[in-house]
Formats: structure tokens, sequence, C-alpha cells
């Protein structure tokens, strides 16, 4: 695993820094398309331990951030129940782009341009590092899951699933 020491100066860094969060960079030749499978390969760690940054909106439009374990994927159908809407789905790439000001593939929680509601699987502070995206493709961090607490206000959820298989 690499840690690199030249890495980008992103938003994400930046607000960790002014927090006072603790991390490690890492950088990755990004795969269009590759996902967490391809970033977990990379740095040779777990994709249960790769975070995604997911963007999401309600039926009426009002945004939120999900954090999930890459190889989970997020029941909408539950965290809908939870929340009290009718439905969540994925923000499009330009609606998510506008409200975190970081382009789809390199989306931090950490800096995003509009305050998000951040929900997060409860499993992922179970973990002692977890590696979430510092805000450009290609680019992970690795920091405690506390300190992602520490960072933002976050509500714990429970609503990984595993992936469908393909038949």
């Amino acid at each position: 695993m690499s840690h690199a020491t030249d890495y980008p100066i992103t938003t994400a860094v930046r607000f960790l820094r002014e927090k006072n969060i603790p991390f490690e960079a890492h950088l990755y030749r990004y795969v269009e398309h590759g996902g967490t499978a391809a970033a977990a390969a990379a740095l040779q760690v777990p994709e249960h331990a790769v975070v995604k940054t997911l963007v999401m909106e309600d039926e009426r439009g009002r945004g939120l951030i999900v954090l999930m374990h890459g190889d989970r994927e997020v029941s909408t159908k539950e965290l809908a129940r939870i929340l009290s809407v009718k439905s969540i789905s994925p923000s499009s790439p330009e609606q998510a782009m506008r409200r975190t000001g970081y382009m789809v593939g390199g989306t931090s929680p950490f800096g995003t341009r509009t305050d998000l509601p951040v929900y997060a699987e409860g499993t992922i502070f179970s973990l002692p590092r977890v590696f979430i995206n510092g805000g450009k493709r290609g680019f992970l961090l690795s920091v405690k899951p506390s300190d992602i607490r520490r960072a933002l206000s976050v509500a714990e959820v429970s609503v990984g699933i595993l992936p469908v298989s393909a038949p």
C-alpha cells in the first residue's frame, strides 16, 4: 500500500486539516467505472474498508449523502422508510456535482459545496481504518471511522445490503 507524500490539496484535505483530523493520503490509477473494487485492488486493502460517498435525494429533490462499504449497496427502500420519505434515489452526476463540488468518482463527504445530511452505515464505525475519497478521482484518504464522526454530523443507519449477483 503506497502512502502519498505529494498529493493534491483538495477541499476535502483543507476541511480535514481545519478540523485537525489526521489522515493518510493514497493515490492510485483511477479506472473508469472501476469503483471501490478497483480502488481496493490498487491499494491492496479489503473492499469492505473502502467507503463510497453516494449523493442521493428524496422524492422532493432534497439531497443527502450516504457512506457505505464498497462491497455493499444501499437499500434505498429501507433508507426511505427510516427517513420517513416516499423514495430515495441516486442524484444525477450533474446534480451531485452541483451539491458537492466534486466530480462523480471523486466525491468526498468532507468540504462539500452545500451542507448535506450524512447517513453512514453503522458497521463502518467498527473498522479500525477506512479509505474514503479525498475529493479527486484516484485519491483516497485513510482515516479512523471515529474521526469521520468528529468531522461530520453523521446519523448511523443500517441500510447496507449485499449486491445482487448477475445470473
